[in-house]
């Protein structure tokens, strides 16, 4: 199961500022690889996981 994440919690494991990781989520920002990298680090996944589609459970 998937554990909710503040963006302030995934800036703070990404390294990255929180006004950043909104920009991203509004699509304001373009995310350059060292960004991609920090932010697989703070999901904890591989980076190649950012480009997929997710798999959703049928209920």
């Amino acid at each position: 199961m998937l554990t909710p994440l503040s963006q302030e919690e995934l800036a703070d494991r990404a390294g990255l500022h929180r006004n950043y990781i909104g920009g991203i989520e509004r699509g304001e920002r373009n995310v350059g690889i060292k960004a991609v990298f920090a932010l697989a680090v703070g999901l904890a996944c591989a980076p190649s996981e950012l480009f997929t589609e997710p798999a959703y459970e049928s209920r």
